[in-house]
């Protein structure tokens, strides 16, 4: 679980006034996304896709900061919407369309084209900009099957959907999936995620969080784990 709040003060002084409200780097939903996500949220209560939506979000609107030439009209609702389709596959046959050593390309052939087609419902009835809705349209049917990028827009979703698998959430939701320990999961993440990225940015992402969560699996990380290493402060 995401830690929201402190179990110990170990500094024992508030450092709060200290703290930018807004600094670089920090994101928050806009308001009309926000209401797309309202529109969206109950088609992803699927396979965790929500959470997963939200942290690919993240990492989308960290890509296309990196790439200003991108339409964020374009990118961001259609990594909102682009798993809503799994809510019309038989929730017993969701895990089938990924499994290691197997797969259902029929399934994620139609999770694309019925998460498509839900999504013009709801730009539509959101009353967002008919220009852009082909596009978001196109990129939400083929995210998963298609093997190129159609454009930078597509690259990015493509990307940051990927790169997810690689987050802590991601480890954490894989390993429930298919019952692997962490270390089974990050091999499966990786080997899913490298090589299959289109960003540089997004490339070097991905390799940091491997690398980080790699360090999960040493000895010398689990034995700080075992032994209550991270209970209190560093030393200096």
């Amino acid at each position: 679980m995401t830690k929201l709040q402190a179990t110990a003060n170990h500094f024992g002084q508030d450092v709060s006034a200290g703290i930018e409200a807004e600094p670089d780097g920090v994101i928050a939903l806009d308001p009309g996304l926000t209401a797309l996500w309202e529109s969206a949220a109950p088609l992803l209560k699927v396979r965790s896709n929500d959470a997963h939506t939200l942290y690919a979000f993240g990492l989308a609107s960290a890509l296309l900061d990196a790439h200003p030439e991108a339409d964020a009209a374009v990118v961001l609702p259609a990594i909102m919407l682009h798993d809503i389709g799994w809510s019309q596959v038989p929730p017993s046959e969701v895990l089938q369309a990924i499994a290691p050593g197997g797969g259902r390309p029929d399934l994620v052939l139609l999770h694309e084209k019925e998460g498509a087609r839900l999504a013009a419902g709801i730009l539509s009835e959101g009353g967002y900009d008919p220009a852009k809705v082909p596009a978001i349209l196109d990129i939400i049917d083929g995210h998963d099957s298609r093997r190129e990028a159609l454009s930078i827009e597509d690259a990015i979703v493509k990307d940051a959907d990927k790169t997810w698998r690689l987050s802590p959430h991601g480890i954490d939701t894989v390993m429930d999936w298919f019952g692997l320990d962490r270390g089974q999961a990050l091999r499966l993440c990786s080997q899913r995620v490298h090589g299959h990225l289109f960003t540089d940015e997004a490339k070097a992402i991905a390799r940091a969080l491997s690398a980080l969560e790699s360090v999960n699996g040493w000895p010398q990380r689990r034995r700080l784990l075992t032994a209550g290493g991270d209970a209190g402060p560093a030393p200096i």
